[in-house]
């Protein structure tokens, strides 16, 4: 597991990452969300031991980052732009990287055949890197990061450059994972945190702003509950009938179209309010026509918006 613990890192008066405190449960895939500058890619050298904390410490499996050699051979580690030597074949580079790893020569053989295949590398291995597209460079960093079965992998934006197939593979990849191994990764593309994370936490200006799963942080931003809906006719009834059930309603929008229907928009401030079930017994309490009735939720790009004054995530 990882268990960063008040962790800082300051350049002169600034700080990229300040007081920042969390835990990935092993076997857990943790989410790493940011907008530019918010010390992702800082976290994460700090916890693969390429940049020492300003203050604070980070554990891996129990082991203190200042015990630097036993922390990077239980750690995989694929940067945003994996590094490699380019005049190398495929094979030769991962041949390569496994012997830094003290991997005996039969046991490598056999890791590099594993990883290449979970990579889908098996058609280029005796192709040069510098040859290859980004996405398959990417895949190659992937495969490297995972030849010493780590215990733990520390992902920067793995599929950075691939296709949509190719990002369905590692995403697959990364699930099959769970469970095996403690994943961090980050990524600016929030459906594939959503498809593949157990749990996601959001930094701003190197400070933890939300931790939860997917579902949690949602409903955190949602705030309350909004229902649009369609009626046929006026539906005055209908509103009235839903205004004695619920004191807090409000009728936040009501639109007359041109064919004689109204649409309405419903709130109610508390989120978990059964709003939905209501106007449906109302509609058969007034002989209202629902046409529509849609409830609208918070995305995981409304909270990461939320929480970040609005930028981007990248």
């Amino acid at each position: 597991m990882i268990k960063a613990d008040h962790l800082c890192r300051q350049y002169g008066t600034s700080f990229a990452v300040q007081n920042l405190s969390f835990e990935v449960q092993q076997g857990e895939v943790m989410g790493l969300l940011g907008p530019n500058g918010a010390g992702k890619s800082t976290t994460m050298k700090m916890l693969t031991c390429f940049l020492p904390p300003s203050s604070g410490d980070a554990t891996i499996h129990g082991l203190s980052l200042s015990q630097s050699l036993q922390v990077r051979r239980l750690v995989g580690y694929l940067p945003e732009h994996a590094p490699s030597y380019h005049e190398l074949d495929v094979d030769a580079y991962l041949q390569f990287i496994g012997k830094m790893h003290g991997l005996p020569p039969a046991t490598c053989q056999d890791k590099v055949a594993e990883m290449s295949k979970a990579c889908g590398l098996e058609q280029v291995m005796f192709r040069r890197i510098e040859e290859l597209s980004k996405g398959f460079r990417q895949r190659v960093g992937l495969a490297a990061s995972m030849l010493h079965d780590p215990k733990c992998l520390i992902l920067d934006e793995p599929t950075t450059g691939l296709d949509p197939n190719q990002i369905i593979e590692i995403r697959h990849l990364i699930r099959r994972l769970a469970g095996q191994k403690t994943v961090l990764l980050s990524s600016h593309i929030l459906p594939e945190v959503e498809a593949v994370c157990d749990r996601i936490m959001i930094i701003d200006q190197g400070q933890l702003q939300a931790l939860g799963t997917p579902a949690e942080l949602t409903k955190q931003a949602q705030g309350g509950l909004l229902l649009h809906v369609t009626i046929q006719g006026s539906g005055e009834q209908l509103c009235n009938h839903l205004s004695s059930t619920f004191s807090n309603l409000e009728i936040q929008h009501r639109e007359s179209l041109d064919n004689g229907d109204t649409r309405y928009q419903f709130y109610h401030p508390d989120a978990s309010s059964a709003l939905a079930e209501a106007t449906f017994h109302a509609a058969v309490a007034t002989q209202a026509v629902l046409l529509e009735m849609r409830q609208e939720k918070a995305s995981l790009e409304d909270v990461f918006r939320e929480l970040t004054g609005g930028t981007s995530c990248t």
